[in-house]
Protein backbone atom coordinates (compact mmCIF):
# COMPACT_ATOMS: atom_id res chain seq x y z
CA UNK A 1 0.00 0.00 0.00
CA UNK A 2 0.91 3.81 -0.79
CA UNK A 3 1.46 6.29 1.84
CA UNK A 4 -1.96 7.75 0.07
CA UNK A 5 -3.78 5.32 1.39
CA UNK A 6 -2.39 5.58 4.48
CA UNK A 7 -2.84 9.25 5.12
CA UNK A 8 -5.93 8.98 3.46
CA UNK A 9 -7.70 6.29 6.25
CA UNK A 10 -5.87 8.38 8.70
CA UNK A 11 -7.43 11.75 7.93
CA UNK A 12 -11.10 9.78 7.77
CA UNK A 13 -10.05 8.30 11.48
CA UNK A 14 -9.04 11.67 12.28
CA UNK A 15 -12.64 12.79 11.44
CA UNK A 16 -14.88 10.13 12.72
CA UNK A 17 -12.71 10.69 16.37
CA UNK A 18 -13.59 14.30 16.42
CA UNK A 19 -17.29 13.79 15.81
CA UNK A 20 -17.52 10.44 18.19
CA UNK A 21 -14.68 9.30 20.77
CA UNK A 22 -14.63 8.15 24.25
CA UNK A 23 -14.69 10.26 27.11
CA UNK A 24 -11.23 11.65 28.23
CA UNK A 25 -9.69 10.35 25.68
CA UNK A 26 -7.42 12.54 23.24
CA UNK A 27 -5.89 11.90 20.18
CA UNK A 28 -4.68 14.07 17.65
CA UNK A 29 -2.13 14.21 14.64
CA UNK A 30 1.26 15.44 15.48
CA UNK A 31 1.70 19.67 14.74
CA UNK A 32 5.40 20.18 13.53
CA UNK A 33 6.61 23.99 14.03
CA UNK A 34 5.98 25.09 10.83
CA UNK A 35 2.27 24.16 11.70
CA UNK A 36 1.83 21.25 9.51
CA UNK A 37 -0.32 18.64 10.14
CA UNK A 38 1.75 14.92 10.80
CA UNK A 39 -0.92 12.55 9.98
CA UNK A 40 1.57 9.64 10.61
CA UNK A 41 2.75 10.64 14.25
CA UNK A 42 -0.43 11.06 16.57
CA UNK A 43 -0.38 12.90 20.23
CA UNK A 44 -3.03 10.64 22.39
CA UNK A 45 -4.23 10.09 26.16
CA UNK A 46 -5.34 7.65 28.01
CA UNK A 47 -7.73 7.88 30.92
CA UNK A 48 -7.05 5.32 33.39
CA UNK A 49 -10.36 3.43 34.00
CA UNK A 50 -12.46 4.66 37.00
CA UNK A 51 -12.44 2.27 40.09
CA UNK A 52 -8.74 1.16 39.13
CA UNK A 53 -5.85 1.89 40.41
CA UNK A 54 -4.68 3.79 37.44
CA UNK A 55 -7.83 6.55 37.68
CA UNK A 56 -6.31 9.54 38.73
CA UNK A 57 -4.19 9.50 35.42
CA UNK A 58 -4.42 10.52 31.98
CA UNK A 59 -1.31 8.88 30.23
CA UNK A 60 0.21 10.06 27.51
CA UNK A 61 1.19 7.39 24.19
CA UNK A 62 2.08 8.42 20.53
CA UNK A 63 0.78 6.27 17.64
CA UNK A 64 3.54 6.06 14.87
CA UNK A 65 1.83 4.92 11.53
CA UNK A 66 4.31 4.06 8.91
CA UNK A 67 3.39 3.97 4.62
CA UNK A 68 1.39 0.21 5.08
CA UNK A 69 -0.82 1.43 7.80
CA UNK A 70 -4.04 0.28 7.75
CA UNK A 71 -1.86 -3.32 6.46
CA UNK A 72 0.46 -2.94 9.63
CA UNK A 73 -0.34 -2.09 13.07
CA UNK A 74 1.16 1.17 14.29
CA UNK A 75 3.90 1.65 17.38
CA UNK A 76 2.53 2.78 20.08
CA UNK A 77 4.46 4.18 22.82
CA UNK A 78 4.30 5.28 26.28
CA UNK A 79 6.92 7.63 28.03
CA UNK A 80 10.50 6.27 28.63
CA UNK A 81 10.19 4.43 31.63
CA UNK A 82 6.55 3.64 31.69
CA UNK A 83 5.73 1.47 34.11
CA UNK A 84 3.25 -1.81 33.12
CA UNK A 85 4.15 -5.49 33.01
CA UNK A 86 3.86 -4.82 29.21
CA UNK A 87 5.50 -1.94 28.35
CA UNK A 88 8.92 -2.00 27.20
CA UNK A 89 11.53 0.00 28.93
CA UNK A 90 11.37 2.15 25.98
CA UNK A 91 7.84 2.51 25.95
CA UNK A 92 6.38 -0.09 22.99
CA UNK A 93 3.51 -1.36 24.32
CA UNK A 94 2.68 -5.33 23.84
CA UNK A 95 -0.71 -5.87 22.99
CA UNK A 96 -1.89 -8.88 20.54
CA UNK A 97 -4.10 -6.64 18.30
CA UNK A 98 -0.93 -4.48 17.76
CA UNK A 99 0.77 -7.87 16.66
CA UNK A 100 -0.44 -10.98 15.30
CA UNK A 101 -3.55 -10.46 15.79
CA UNK A 102 -3.49 -7.09 13.92
CA UNK A 103 -6.04 -6.45 11.46
CA UNK A 104 -6.74 -3.53 8.89
CA UNK A 105 -10.49 -2.89 10.33
CA UNK A 106 -9.04 -1.95 13.50
CA UNK A 107 -9.22 1.99 14.44
CA UNK A 108 -7.12 4.33 16.37
CA UNK A 109 -10.33 4.38 19.02
CA UNK A 110 -9.85 0.45 19.13
CA UNK A 111 -6.38 0.56 19.72
CA UNK A 112 -6.45 3.00 22.65
CA UNK A 113 -9.74 1.51 24.35
CA UNK A 114 -7.95 -1.75 24.26
CA UNK A 115 -4.53 -0.05 25.71
CA UNK A 116 -6.97 1.68 28.28
CA UNK A 117 -8.20 -2.42 29.22
CA UNK A 118 -4.43 -3.39 28.66
CA UNK A 119 -3.82 -0.61 31.70
CA UNK A 120 -5.76 -2.51 34.36
CA UNK A 121 -5.92 -6.01 33.46
CA UNK A 122 -1.93 -7.18 32.34
CA UNK A 123 -0.91 -10.22 30.66
CA UNK A 124 1.58 -11.34 32.77
CA UNK A 125 2.24 -14.71 30.33
CA UNK A 126 2.96 -12.18 27.79
CA UNK A 127 5.23 -9.47 29.60
CA UNK A 128 7.65 -6.74 28.39
CA UNK A 129 8.68 -5.52 31.50
CA UNK A 130 9.99 -8.50 33.58
CA UNK A 131 10.46 -6.82 37.39
CA UNK A 132 6.84 -4.96 36.92
CA UNK A 133 5.55 -8.44 36.13
CA UNK A 134 7.23 -9.77 39.01
CA UNK A 135 5.76 -6.64 41.15
CA UNK A 136 2.30 -7.82 39.49
CA UNK A 137 2.30 -11.28 40.10
CA UNK A 138 3.93 -11.54 43.62
CA UNK A 139 3.63 -8.72 44.98
CA UNK A 140 0.48 -7.09 44.16
CA UNK A 141 -0.33 -4.27 47.01
CA UNK A 142 3.55 -2.95 45.78
CA UNK A 143 2.38 -3.21 42.45
CA UNK A 144 -0.82 -0.93 43.24
CA UNK A 145 1.20 1.37 44.90
CA UNK A 146 3.60 2.00 42.52
CA UNK A 147 0.79 2.44 39.94
CA UNK A 148 -1.08 5.29 41.85
CA UNK A 149 2.43 6.99 42.29
CA UNK A 150 2.66 6.53 38.28
CA UNK A 151 -0.29 8.34 38.22
CA UNK A 152 0.55 11.14 40.02
CA UNK A 153 2.75 11.48 36.70
CA UNK A 154 0.20 12.00 34.32
CA UNK A 155 -2.59 14.04 36.32
CA UNK A 156 -5.97 14.07 35.26
CA UNK A 157 -6.89 17.43 33.98
CA UNK A 158 -10.53 16.67 32.60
Amino acid sequence: MSGGVARGRLAAERKAWRQNHPHGFVAKPDIGLDGSVDLMKWKCFIPGKDGTEWEKGHYPITLVFNENYPSQAPMCKFPYGFLHPNVYTDGRVCLSILDHDWKPEITVKQILVGIQILLNDPNPVSPANSLFTNLFVQYRDEYKRQVREQAKKYPRVL
